[in-house]
């Protein structure tokens, strides 16, 4: 693996179309870093147009660390309800709870502190040092690595972690003194607008086109060279939606795993006929009395998916094994991941 070198040049060329063309986001409004450290989180695997909301919502019910850090987790499960990676949540509240009690309810404000709190990697501990404390710290991302990749033809695997390592030593030498976190939002904004993911890069709008080695070729449709993911394997289950006197059944997740303590309508592996989905239901002691309807839905995890069949019973008891909720409830009070919440009733 080659040595990169980036031209100096680049802060120069790329803070001044930064300042024309910035969109206007709820978190850039301050530096504040419990607002940057959420919306980094927030944004992680998820479009910014989605997290608008969820973050304006978020601040309203939980608007610092000290709030944050004594939330009861069904609360912070529905706030985050829909988002999606729920372990982002927890890991929110961990970490709240570590500044609370190691660091007097104060953001820690050196990059290996930061690093080692819950939930916070690499980027996002750079992200929060540069942005929040003027520190040259690089913030590497997918956005970057594409700009980067792109910018010197490079055509290493963007993947390894070696080469997100070497992209970060080759930023530091051309992090700009004084405008380190406006450096690391140009970066990111450049790869969310304009050298984009899916489809060809505007180089006619990029400020680092005499820079890039790509632009004026179809390079682009190469460059960033990932290395193949593992196929995505597939999953069948069988949802139960138990209705009782207006009430629906409702379970918790164990503690570990996939979607791990949140909410959920009873399911089981595999694909039950309504017969058998009868009888499910019977072995709870639900009394399961009529078929209401039947759904076929699919949700995509990252490794998996899953292909769902929902049957909505009407039923004769409030079985023991579950929590009985109302619609409302269900709709204001418990938190259940989307995989399910496509089986609202």
């Amino acid at each position: 693996m080659q040595e990169m070198h980036l031209p100096e040049t680049l802060p120069a060329l790329l803070l001044p179309w930064y300042e024309v063309n910035r969109r206007e986001l709820p978190w850039r409004r301050d530096r504040e870093p419990y607002h940057v450290w959420l919306s980094e989180i927030m944004l992680q695997q998820t479009r910014v147009e989605a997290v608008k909301g969820y973050y304006r919502r978020f601040l309203d019910a939980l608007p610092d660390i000290p709030a944050l850090a004594r939330c009861e987790d069904d609360r912070l499960l529905k706030l985050w309800e829909g988002l999606g990676y729920y372990s982002r949540a927890k890991n929110l509240k961990k970490a709240a709870r570590v500044i609370m009690e190691q660091h007097g309810g104060i953001f820690p404000a050196d990059y290996a502190t930061i690093r080692a709190l819950p939930g916070i990697g690499d980027y996002t501990a750079g992200a929060l040092c540069s942005i929040c404390f003027g520190q040259p710290t690089p913030a590497v991302d997918g956005n970057v690595l594409r700009v980067l990749s792109r910018l010197l033809a490079s055509r290493e695997d963007i993947l390894l972690p070696a080469t997100k390592r070497q992209f970060s030593r080759a930023l530091e030498e051309v992090y700009p003194p004084g405008r380190c976190g406006d450096f690391t939002q140009a970066l990111m904004e450049l790869g969310a607008t304009v050298c984009l993911p899916n489809g060809a890069p505007d180089c006619a709008a990029c400020p680092l086109q005499a820079l890039c080695r790509v632009s004026g070729s179809e390079a682009w449709r190469e460059i960033p060279v990932k290395s193949k993911k593992q196929a995505r394997r597939t999953e069948q289950r069988t949802v139960l939606i138990l209705l009782c006197d207006d009430c629906y059944a409702l379970r918790k997740r164990g503690d570990s795993g996939l979607l791990a303590g949140l909410w959920e309508f009873p399911n089981v592996p595999g694909q039950l006929e309504v017969q058998e989905a009868l009888d499910l239901a019977r072995s709870h002691n639900c009394g399961p009395r009529e078929l209401l309807q039947q759904r076929d839905k699919q949700h995509i995890f990252t490794h998996i998916t899953w292909e769902m069949r929902g049957y909505y019973l009407r039923c004769d008891r409030k079985s023991e094994d579950f929590v009985w909720v109302s619609r409302q409830e269900l709709l204001e009070q418990y938190s259940l991941p989307t995989a399910f919440r496509q089986f609202y009733p």
